[in-house]
């Protein structure tokens, strides 16, 4: 398949030109408006950018044996990526010795730059007195400027004031005197780890299908979350998934769906009632499990809120459904927190973090989760379907927080 973007004063002529270098035969996944940018941009008129997608002919009418052969790479493919995390973890003390290397380097510049230094360096300064504090006073002063650095990196890296806080209070309960500095950084990367905790992600359902409902606001990624998603379960789990959109205010985004449904081989219908969301459970009963592509709109507009808590609360007593909230990791903190109050009184839900390749903070992510006290299942970075997605590892993001590399 191949997706590309295409910029045009209109609607109609970004679409002639992708007509013009993909064919006639497109599928318009996307559109939106774009504000000008740079000096003068009040002055210059806005543009429209269409997402065009193409199924090329080979994958329409690829035979069973090569359909086998590619979900065979896949598997491959997945197994290897296991192996590569597994072995990260079993490293994972050789990735606190660099970080606590790149922080210590960053301690020494400190203590350059503090008036007096080179000169008590040269004096020799060491007080001939009580060798008790002379033991200890250097020790302790080194080990508070580690933590600050700490504190520091933290909110660089957007954690919330009150958050980072939290953590340093509780290193503060175990923190000794003199203890070596690798053992802070250790004490304070677990216990970042165990406020992150682990989400369960999808689950199968104990009898019938699981309904899983995406929820979120416009512009996130919802649909494409759910693209990588039902590719993963098809191909490398070897699950039936049926695909459902109650998506009806955006054309593009139904026609997206559909043309991953066609791709998959996976069944898609579009919903415009809670009956109908009932009726379409029943239809696809011997799945295992059915994922529904729910309205992106403003988290302020109540009645399109009220109408996804009908289809939310559509489901028979015996049907087992799941929620996840799905939101873009370059969204401002006090947005994040006005979008998740708003959906938390439709339902409870696990969080999905999307675009973790546009930003290069990611306090975020700890932020939502200990204001909402919910789990962070999965994380996406890159519009690759499936590829471009992973439950959620919070070991690599800790190392990020504390200013590790990925």
């Amino acid at each position: 398949m191949v997706i590309k973007k295409f910029i045009g004063k209109t609607e109609q002529e970004a679409v002639e030109a992708a007509k013009k270098e993909l064919g006639e035969n497109i599928v318009i996944m996307s559109v939106r408006q774009m504000k000008p940018k740079g000096p003068f941009a009040f002055f210059k008129p806005r543009q429209t950018e269409v997402t065009a997608a193409l199924e090329e002919e080979r994958e329409s009418v690829r035979k069973e044996p090569e359909r086998e052969a590619v979900q065979q790479v896949a598997k491959v493919v997945a197994e290897a990526d296991k192996n590569v995390r597994l072995a990260g973890q079993s490293g994972i003390e050789k990735k606190l010795d660099s970080l606590q290397t790149l922080l210590e380097s960053r301690l020494k510049e400190e203590d350059k730059s503090e008036p007096g230094a080179e000169a008590k360096e040269k004096s020799g300064e060491s007080g001939a007195g009580s060798a008790e504090p002379e033991d200890e006073s250097p020790k302790d002063s080194e080990q508070e400027k580690f933590v600050r650095l700490l504190y520091n990196t933290m909110i660089d890296n957007e954690v919330a004031e009150q958050y980072a806080n939290q953590i340093l209070e509780d290193l503060d309960k175990s923190r000794k005197p003199n203890m070596p500095l690798d053992y802070v950084l250790a004490n304070i990367y677990q216990k970042i780890i165990l406020k992150f905790g682990k989400g369960e992600g999808i689950l199968p359902a104990a009898q019938g299908p699981r309904v899983v409902f995406f929820i979120g606001p416009t512009g996130v990624g919802k649909t494409t979350t759910i693209a990588k998603l039902a590719g993963n379960f098809t191909v490398e789990k070897k699950k039936k998934v049926a695909l459902l959109t109650a998506d009806t205010y955006r054309i593009a985004a139904a026609e997206q769906l559909k043309t991953y449904a066609c791709i998959l081989e996976v069944p898609f219908r579009v919903i415009y009632s809670a009956e109908e969301m009932k009726e379409a459970v029943e239809a696809f009963r011997d799945y295992d499990y059915i994922f529904v592509d729910t309205a992106g709109h403003s988290h302020q507009n109540k009645e399109q809120m009220e109408k996804m808590r009908e289809y939310l609360s559509a489901m028979d007593q015996g049907v087992e459904s799941q929620v996840f909230l799905v939101l873009s990791a370059t969204t401002k903190y006090k947005d994040l927190l006005r979008i998740t109050d708003n959906y938390r009184g439709i339902s409870d839900y696990q969080l999905i973090f999307t675009k973790l390749d546009e930003t290069t903070t990611l306090g975020n992510l700890l932020n939502l989760r200990l204001y909402v006290d919910t789990s962070i299942a999965y994380t996406t970075s890159g519009q690759n379907v499936p590829s471009d997605i992973e439950q959620f590892n919070p070991q690599k993001t800790v190392k990020q927080i504390l200013g590790g590399k990925a």
